[in-house]
């Protein structure tokens, strides 16, 4: 299994999204500071993920986020998040 995930940035607000096949890994990754893209963007929070069978669809899942259309579903969808 394959997944997509959101992590958000205490720094600086932003979403970050990426995909992999070890979530847990993954995470403690960008929480070292091992990711580059994320390094300087710490502490990160993991706010969304989830779970495709294959890791084509994960990383479809992944480029959809980054769209406009993508952002607004997971804004409407993690609505509580970010409202409190």
């Amino acid at each position: 299994m394959f997944y997509t995930y959101v992590l958000h940035s205490e720094k600086d607000g932003k979403l970050y999204t990426g995909y992999t096949h070890d979530l847990k890994l993954r995470f403690e990754q960008h929480q070292k500071g091992q990711v580059e893209s994320t390094k300087n963007k710490r502490p990160l929070t993991l706010i969304y993920y989830e779970v495709c069978l294959n890791q084509e669809d994960a990383l479809q899942r992944e480029k959809y986020f980054k769209t406009h259309y993508g952002k607004l579903f997971l804004r409407k969808r993690l609505k509580s998040y970010f409202t409190g």
